[in-house]
C-alpha cells in the first residue's frame, strides 16, 4: 500500500509520497512508471507530477520530482512549496533546508497570502543566464530580450535557468489569448535543432506596476495552472527591463490562482521568493499492485483556496 497526499500550488497539482519513514524499495523505473500511471488523468488521482520527500544528508530532507511523463524536473518551486508544508510540519519546524536536484534550498513559512491559505516562502536558485546551461544551441553566450532565429520573427526571448531551462517573452493580451505559444512550445519541445533536451515556454503580460499575469508549457507537462520556477523567472525577466525592482514584492497571477515573488541580488548574482499556497487537497492509500485508491480522507482547504483564485480572476478580468 502506498500512502500520499494529493495537493497544489497554485493550481499545480501534485501526489506526495514520503519516504522518510517507510522504504518502498522504488527503482528508477519505478518512480517513472509511478507518474505516468498514478498522474493520468484518466485515473482517480489524476496530477502533474509525483513529489518523493526522501531522507537528506545535506538538509532537513530531500525532494524529487517527476513530471507526468516519467520524466525527473531538476526543480518545481510549486512542488517545492507543498514539499516545504510537509516537512516543516512533519519535523515541527517553521524553516528549513531542502535539498533538491541541483541546490540545497531555503524554505520556510509565512502569514497567509489569503485568509485560511497556508503560504510557504521557497528559494528559487541558482540562476544562471548561460544558454549552455538550457541547453540553447546558438553561438553566443546569453541570450537576453533577442529574438530566437528560426523560431518566432515577432517575440523577443530572455533564456535562463533556475536550474530548469525557461524561456520567457512579454507578449500581448492578443498574443496570449492566441495559438502561437501553444505552436512555440510543441516545436521547441519536439525533435528540433535549438532545444535538445526540451524548455519550459512562458509568456508575461504586464499588467499594473508590480503585476503580471504569467501563462506556462511546461516541459514534460504541458500547459499548467502555473509553474513555479517560470513564474519566478518571468519575475526576474521584468527586474531586467526595469518594470519591476529587485527586491519589491511582485503579484504574480497565472490561470491557478496567484503567487508572490521578490527577486533579490547580490553582487551578479540573483535568487527570487516565491510565496504562495501550499493546500492539501486530500490523504490516499493506492494499492500498489493495482493502483486503484482503496482509502481516501478529504482535506478541508480548498474552499479557501477558491477564494483566493476568484480574487485572481477578478484583477485578471479587469486588466
Amino acid at each position: 500500500m502506498i500512502e500520499l497526499i494529493k495537493c497544489h500550488g497554485s493550481g499545480n497539482d501534485f501526489l506526495l509520497i514520503d519516504e522518510m519513514d517507510r522504504d518502498y524499495g522504488f527503482t528508477e523505473e519505478n518512480r517513472a512508471e509511478l507518474a505516468k500511471s498514478l498522474c493520468s488523468r484518466e485515473t482517480e488521482l489524476g496530477a502533474d507530477g509525483i513529489l518523493f520527500i526522501l531522507t537528506s544528508e545535506q538538509g532537513a530532507a530531500r525532494m524529487r520530482v517527476f513530471n507526468s511523463d516519467g520524466s525527473e524536473a531538476s526543480m518545481c518551486g510549486n512542488g517545492l512549496r507543498c514539499a516545504a508544508r510537509y516537512i516543516c510540519e512533519k519535523l515541527g519546524v517553521e524553516e528549513a533546508i531542502v535539498e533538491t536536484m541541483k541546490a540545497n534550498l531555503q524554505v520556510k513559512k509565512e502569514e497567509d497570502l489569503f485568509s485560511g491559505v497556508p503560504t510557504y516562502n521557497v528559494e528559487i536558485s541558482p540562476v544562471s543566464f548561460r544558454i549552455a546551461d538550457l541547453p540553447l544551441i546558438m553561438d553566443q553566450e546569453e541570450l537576453i530580450q533577442e529574438k530566437i532565429p528560426g523560431l518566432s520573427d515577432e517575440l523577443t526571448f530572455t533564456a535562463l535557468a533556475v536550474p530548469n531551462p525557461h524561456i520567457v517573452a512579454i507578449v500581448t493580451k492578443d498574443q496570449v489569448e492566441s495559438d502561437l505559444q501553444k505552436e512555440l512550445s510543441e516545436k521547441v519541445n519536439g525533435p528540433n535543432e535549438l532545444f535538445p533536451d526540451g524548455v519550459n515556454v512562458s509568456f508575461i503580460r504586464l499588467l499594473e506596476k508590480g503585476e503580471i499575469y504569467v501563462r506556462t508549457f511546461e516541459r514534460g507537462v504541458g500547459f499548467t495552472n502555473a509553474c513555479g520556477t517560470a513564474m519566478s523567472s518571468s519575475s526576474l525577466v521584468t527586474c531586467l527591463i526595469g518594470e519591476n525592482q529587485v527586491g519589491d514584492s511582485i503579484s504574480v497571477y497565472n490561470n491557478g490562482g496567484m503567487v508572490q515573488c521578490v527577486v533579490h541580488k547580490v553582487n551578479e548574482h540573483y535568487s527570487i521568493d516565491l510565496i504562495g499556497n501550499a493546500t492539501y487537497m486530500y490523504k490516499a492509500t493506492v494499492d500498489a499492485a493495482t493502483l486503484k485508491v482503496v482509502e481516501k480522507q478529504e482535506f478541508n482547504e480548498q474552499a479557501a483556496y477558491e477564494k483566493l483564485r476568484e480574487h485572481a480572476q477578478t484583477v485578471l478580468g479587469t486588466n
